[in-house]
């Protein structure tokens, strides 16, 4: 399921995934561009092991998202994009880090840019991963589903 906007949650933890402590929340997908995020909710819609994600479409919002009340250790990753509007995906990701909530959450760059300074600066800030979006769809999809397969059932989450 797909939510623009989701109520207040108790922060319940689940079964799915083998991680340790794993939230009930699925993912916050940090997106600007209206293609790039159409393409990627299809691609986590044809994943069941993606549970719910929830949109934000600018920094501001993916900070009102992670800082409103508990949800801050309510998502178990964040798939960021770096060339955002108002505050960028450095700054987001800078903040995310900076928060003892959510220092541990799993933050993955998935981004358009093949910069090398992009990736030194992100790995720098704390990203869990760097993940250039793939121009072909189907290429996409096969990233999002390893993506999801990684971050969502092997990987063990920190308490």
């Amino acid at each position: 399921m797909i939510m623009e906007h989701q109520p207040a949650g108790a922060g319940r933890r689940s079964g799915a995934g083998r991680g340790r402590g794993a939230p009930a929340r699925g993912i916050l997908v940090v997106e600007d561009d209206p293609r790039d995020l159409e393409l990627t909710l299809r691609a986590l819609r044809d994943l069941p092991a993606a549970g719910d994600a929830e949109v934000a479409r600018d920094g501001v919002e993916a900070l009102r998202r992670l800082f409103t009340g508990d949800q801050a250790r309510d998502f178990r990753v964040v798939l960021l994009d770096l060339k955002l509007p108002d505050i960028d995906g450095r700054e987001v990701l800078r903040r995310i880090r900076a928060d003892e909530r959510t220092r541990t959450l799993p933050v993955v760059v998935l981004t358009g840019s093949a910069a090398e300074r992009d990736l030194e600066d992100t790995y720098a800030l704390g990203a869990s991963s760097y993940v250039v979006k793939p121009t072909d769809t189907d290429a996409f999809r096969r990233t999002m589903a390893g993506l999801v397969g990684y971050w969502l059932q092997v990987n063990e989450f920190a308490p």
